[in-house]
């Protein structure tokens, strides 16, 4: 039954980065868009294990714009906790979220195996979030829909998912309820990504959400990047140091090892090993194969670029590398040192000065990425606390998001003025700077949801 009002409750991703989740209620039906995982502060981590302040059996279907974990990882507790309705995505995004949850769900058994074998959690028995009969149970309520097409979903509402660059499958969702055109940026790519096409741009807008995870900083080009790359892996090779690189599985990954592979076939840096350490990493390369329309690499150049690596898939392969200090470059997850391979490596390497760690995207507040780039010269590792003697260097404009200039030109195709913008998705700083130049740029008022807090659209 139509009414006159529509609440939003910011689930997620709302004052912070991380944990997007944001529930239309439209007093009829009830819309998910994103479910993902918070991550970073041990606060918002604690959150992952409570129930949302919704009752999650009455929500009709979930909306994903992308595959990231902070965007589909709560998927499986959110099936558990009685979810029973479709979760519609693109199909790129739909094979990255069953890649990203199994794997995520197979770390957590792991680490929980781990933790109780050595006594270092501190729970008398330290259980996974979910395992991977969980996401067995939430993969079949997936359902593939195309780019760039309305689909009805329910009488009088209707939904469709545009390109957005960021990653393989990513979209913004337009979402039309009862005439009124919603509009949810996800995560925005970069207008000139060396893998990704431009994201395209949303020509009208009522209620606008809009992403802010770098709205205050402006990224180099990438291109530029390639030369401090190029120094940074010689003089640590030259050293007799390995380079280590923590890195989304999805996308990050891959351009990584394009840059590396490029810069190789140029003669630019020595002949080393290079090691792509990510199970998920590598389904990821299979899926480049799948999806030509998404991205502009040919199929010859996939093919040539893993010839040059190594790509490692099981966990005996990583214990025996992480302890090898012979010079080689190494690309393995995660990207802001969650969890994942990389802190394998960094258990054994972590007190070698010849080493460098390079960060090449975002690292949410309180991550052991952000930690380190802080300045930090201890990291835990399974219980323990390592000395961190390594070189760290982060390289900008390897982000698969937008910056400050690039999401203000996003909005640059919205004919009307929206009646609302929420700007969520980012730190305070990062907020506050975007919010400044939609107002400087278009004169639009806009707001900042805190977390948990209903809004009330007319």
């Amino acid at each position: 039954m139509k009414t006159n009002q529509i609440n939003i409750h910011f689930l997620g991703a709302a004052g912070t980065v991380t944990g997007s989740k944001y529930l239309v209620d439209t007093g009829d039906k009830k819309i998910l868009i994103d479910c993902g995982l918070f991550q970073g502060l041990k606060e918002l981590r604690l959150k992952n294990w409570e129930y949302p302040p919704v009752n999650v059996a009455n929500i009709d279907a979930v909306l994903l714009t992308h595959g990231h974990m902070d965007h589909t990882g709560y998927l499986p507790r959110l099936v558990k906790q009685g979810f029973n309705g479709s979760i519609y995505g693109t199909n790129p995004t739909l094979d990255i979220a069953k890649i990203i949850l199994n794997d995520s769900a197979k770390i957590q058994e792991q680490e929980a195996e781990r933790a109780n074998k050595e006594g270092y959690s501190k729970h008398s028995l330290a259980e996974p979030l979910y395992n991977l009969k969980d996401v067995e149970k939430t993969i079949p309520h997936f359902k593939g829909i195309p780019q760039a097409q309305w689909i009805p979903l329910f009488d009088g509402i209707r939904a469709r998912f545009q390109y957005s660059g960021h990653i393989l499958g990513a979209t913004y969702i337009e979402l039309d309820i009862y005439g009124k055109r919603f509009v949810f940026s996800g995560d925005i790519g970069r207008t000139n990504d060396l893998l990704l096409y431009p994201p395209l741009k949303p020509k009208k807008a009522d209620i606008l959400f809009v992403e802010s995870t770098y709205g205050g900083r402006f990224h180099p080009d990438e291109v530029e990047a390639l030369p401090k790359i190029e120094k940074l892996i010689n003089d640590t090779i030259n050293r007799g140091g390995s380079l280590f690189i923590p890195s989304f599985s999805v996308e990050r990954a891959q351009l990584m090892m394009l840059i590396f592979w490029k810069l190789l076939k140029e003669n630019k840096i020595p002949k080393v090993q290079m090691i792509m350490d990510s199970p998920m990493g590598a389904n990821v390369l299979e899926l480049f194969h799948r999806t030509r329309d998404w991205h502009r690499l040919e199929d010859n150049e996939c093919d040539e670029m893993c010839s040059h690596f190594t790509l490692v898939s099981s966990y005996r392969e990583t214990m025996e590398l992480r302890t090898d200090n012979r010079p080689k470059i190494v690309i393995a997850g995660s990207g802001m040192l969650t969890g994942g391979r990389m802190l394998n490596y960094l258990e054994t390497q972590a007190q070698n000065p010849n080493n460098t760690l390079l960060f090449v995207g975002y690292q949410a507040e309180g991550t052991r990425g952000r930690k380190l780039l802080e300045g930090e010269k201890e990291l835990k590792v399974y219980g323990i606390w390592v000395p961190f003697n390594m070189q760290v260097a982060e390289i900008e404009g390897l982000s698969a998001h937008a910056d400050h200039a690039e999401l203000i030109e996003w909005m640059g195709d919205i004919k009307n003025k929206p009646e609302r913008i929420f700007i969520v998705h980012g730190e305070k700083e990062s907020a506050e700077a975007l919010q400044k130049g939609i107002k400087e740029t278009y004169g639009w008022n806009t707001e900042i949801p805190q977390l948990y807090t209903i809004e009330e659209i007319e």
